[in-house]
């Protein structure tokens, strides 16, 4: 909301109040001022002048040298091509290093060899349009009114010397998008007298019900509807202080008519609108819902069709405007308008948004009606625009007005509560402080009630109230306490904790962290190779998807993993290494389908995903090093055969113990195919970080620095190619016993020496004791016991 300083200082005496003064306390009351500008900042050494003398340019047919008057001792010249460079006339001139609006930056120079010595200006030089000058002329300079004086500062003379504030007004705060409105606020702020004007209509006799009769149908959707009526109506520009009031207010001059319409809204916060009154069909007008298909030819010459939930203004046959967004075509104000009816209606905010939002044309009027407005405004504001009609010459004003009114003069009441008030802001003001803080913006206390002003439609309870006392005691004075209990300080939660590390590792590992929708589409379960009759299949489905490809929540995270791979694999990114802590839902089934009354399952996964970069079995020890360092316990991993989604090969289950942590592996060559990966590897691992955390030891053990040397013994096999290595390394730990540090794989060989089917296997054990040196016996007994396992459980033989 554009405030020019000026119209505001009709309502509040602003005398010794500094801009950044203003700006500062209207903004800590609650009304936040954007910035302030001056309209007539990009003007500098812009002056009137007068024209003296016109001279033909000696080397040019159309140029004209003038002397020009612009208050100085000595007239300046100045040469000109404007055909309308009369003498006598009074135009701007912008002097020797003057500025003009878009930054041209004007100095004195030479025309075809004549010193020139500034530039005299059209409206077009000086930003301004002939709806903000009518007088202009759209091929010369700028003639000023006669009686204009010469050698004053431009600004002063075309309405530019004006500072505006911009207010960012609060879906709130209807009454706030209006000068009036502002004004109210501001006079409270500054505890200053608030004066308010009363619309004096003189009238020119007869009665407006002779002429014209009103019928509203729908009173839910228009509660109350004033009319007036004006005869003989003169359409012209409207005076100069309305057209520059209008123009610092962000509002393009018209006509006197449309101009004061849209005065009126920026000053009551009251919409209104003009009809031709001979263009009502019956001399009638009906406020209605329209018929579904209804047809109407909107001011901006736009076609459009109305529906039942939408409400209109009609005729004695069709409608001529929809209510509280714009008028009809065929109901214009013209020049050959003779008669005008002004409505000032109060409209259904929620209606007049859903209609302006359907037929896309959003409007000054509705973005006010929407909010929310006092419907007690109609009257004062028709009144307004009656009393402008005979201030400006513009029509004579029939007498009587037409009010239909289907509302409550019954004013709110909320119970004056001083103590609940202290107490919910933290302050100890006195009874009669407080009813003064109300009653300066505008409330009345009678004994323990406070009357609810009826345009404060955003008042409904005690905290309201509350806020009003706290916005005008300050919130700056406010103190600032602690909360009352208890003092909690936030903190992560272990599992919060947890998860963190885990991208903290993932990072460190060289992953980037991805982040992916939790819906998707069900041919994302063919595109990973899931049996028709998978659980995973299950899913919930949304009921309203915004299409196929987000139908359903997912209950895997590999799809999207793959999908965010296959992204970079397709923008030619050579390597690509990506997280995600992603949450599947996994439905509750009830007789093998999915029940819907029932909430899923909700586990975080963290799905790992690489192609380029890795190897499998660096890989593997990726997955390794996240489990170590998050503290999970009794790590193993088992050969899988059976995932469909992963190479058969080339897959494992993670264990903890017995317990199942999640799968990882080499993506199967028919669901690399799917995605487009071609022949490249793409590895993936999907990890329940859920069952992780169960896993992780709470207990930490320290250990010291040992002070007895190890002995270290190698041992290799020859043993079925089948048989897991893992499985032989947790054979020789648990034979081995206490006494076994450390057990390493460090060779695998199949080859000329070794069998068919076989594979030779060795491994390093480190061998320590915390009180004493190991002796030879023990160690060799400790060999022998690993040897022993070896053989008698998977039937290896010791190679020599």
């Amino acid at each position: 909301m554009k405030l020019p300083m000026s119209w505001l200082s009709e309502f509040v005496d602003m005398s010794g109040i500094t801009n950044k003064e203003y700006a500062d306390k209207m903004t800590m009351s609650g009304s936040k001022v954007e910035e302030i500008d001056y309209l007539g900042e990009e003007f500098k050494n812009v002056v009137t002048g007068k024209i003296l003398s016109n001279e033909p340019h000696p080397d040019s047919d159309h140029l004209v040298i003038c002397m020009v008057d612009v208050g100085k001792e000595e007239p300046i010249q100045i040469v000109t091509g404007a055909p309308n460079a009369h003498v006598g006339s009074i135009v701007p001139v912008a002097l020797h290093k003057s500025q003009l609006p878009g930054g041209v930056k004007i100095t004195k120079g030479k025309l075809r060899g004549v010193p020139s010595n500034g530039m005299m200006c059209s409206h077009e030089e000086l930003g301004l349009t002939l709806n903000e000058i009518p007088y202009g002329d759209p091929n010369g300079l700028l003639l000023m009114p006669e009686g204009t004086p010469v050698g004053v500062d431009i600004r002063t003379v075309i309405g530019l010397d004006e500072y505006v504030s911009d207010f960012e007004i609060t879906s709130n705060r209807p009454d706030c998008l209006s000068i009036i409105g502002l004004a109210r606020e501001t006079a409270a702020t500054f505890n200053r007298p608030l004066k308010l004007h009363e619309p004096v209509v003189k009238g020119c006799g007869g009665d407006i019900n002779d002429s014209l009769s009103v019928q509203v149908d729908a009173p839910d959707l228009c509660p109350r509807y004033t009319a007036r009526l004006v005869k003989n109506i003169k359409i012209e520009p409207s005076p100069a202080w309305m057209r520059e009031r209008l123009h610092a207010a962000g509002v393009r001059p018209i006509n006197n008519i449309v101009d004061i319409t849209n005065y009126v809204m920026l000053e009551y916060g009251q919409p209104m609108h003009a009809f031709d009154y001979a263009c009502l069909k019956d001399s009638k007008i009906i406020v209605r819902r329209p018929k579904d298909g209804e047809f109407i030819q909107t001011l901006d010459g736009q076609n459009h069709y109305l529906d039942a939930d939408m409400v209109c203004i009609a005729d004695g046959t069709t409608a001529t405007a929809v209510a509280g967004v714009m008028g009809g075509y065929e109901s214009e104000i013209t020049e050959n308008t003779n008669t005008v009816v002004f409505e000032s209606a109060n409209f259904h905010g929620a209606t007049v948004r859903i209609t302006a939002k359907k037929l896309g044309m959003r409007t000054e009027a509705s973005g006010r009606f929407e909010k929310g407005l006092d419907p007690r405004m109609t009257v004062d504001a028709v009144n307004r625009a009656c009393e402008l009609v005979e201030m400006l010459g513009a029509g004579e004003v029939v007498d009587g007005i037409i009010d239909v009114d289907a509302t409550s003069d019954e004013h709110k009441r909320l119970p004056l509560e001083c103590d609940k008030m202290n107490a919910l802001l933290g302050i100890d003001l006195s009874r009669e402080e407080i009813v003064g803080y109300l009653e300066r913006l505008g409330f009345v206390v009678e004994g323990d009630e406070v009357v609810v002003p009826f345009y404060r439609t955003d008042i409904a309870r005690m905290c309201d109230l509350a806020e009003e006392v706290a916005r005008m005691y300050g919130y700056d004075n406010i103190p600032t306490t602690l909360f009352g209990g208890e003092s909690v300080l936030g903190a992560l939660t272990p599992k919060q904790s947890f998860e963190k590390n885990i991208g903290i590792l993932a990072r460190a590992c060289g992953f980037d962290e991805a982040l992916n929708f939790s819906f998707g589409s069900p041919k994302m379960y063919d595109s990973i190779g899931l049996s028709e009759d998978s659980e995973k299949r299950k899913s919930v489905r949304i009921l309203n998807p915004l299409g196929e490809e987000f139908s359903v929540m997912r209950t895997t995270s590999l799809p999207s993993m793959l999908d965010c791979l296959m992204h970079n694999f397709n923008y030619r990114n050579a390597t690509a290494s990506l997280y995600e802590i992603a949450t599947i839902y996994l439905p509750a089934l009830k007789d093998g389908k999915v029940d819907a009354e029932t909430l899923p399952q909700e586990p975080h996964i963290l799905t790992l995903g690489s192609y380029g970069r890795l190897s499998f079995f660096q890989f593997k020890g990726v997955i390794g090093r996240i489990l170590n360092d998050t503290g999970v316990q009794d790590v193993s991993f088992e050969p899988v055969t059976d995932n469909p989604s992963y190479h058969p090969g080339r897959c494992a289950r993670v264990l903890s113990g017995e317990t199942e942590i999640g799968v990882f592996g080499t993506i199967h060559p028919v669901v690399a195919k799917n995605y487009g990966a071609g022949n490249s590897e793409v590895l993936a691992a999907e990890l329940n970080l859920d069952v992780m955390f169960g896993c992780i030891s709470a207990e930490k053990i320290y250990q010291p620095l040992p002070k007895y040397p190890a002995s270290t013994r190698d041992i290799a096999v020859l043993c079925d190619e089948s048989i897991p290595v893992a499985h032989m390394e947790k054979a020789i730990s648990k034979a081995v016993g206490s006494i076994l540090e450390a057990v390493s794989l460090f060779d695998v060989y199949k080859g000329d020496q070794v069998p068919e089917g076989k594979k030779s296997v060795a491994y390093s054990l480190r061998l320590r004791r915390s009180d004493r040196t190991l002796t030879d016996e023990e160690c060799d007994s400790a060999m022998k016991k690993a040897i022993d396992a070896l053989e008698n459980q998977f039937n290896a033989k010791l190679r020599k």
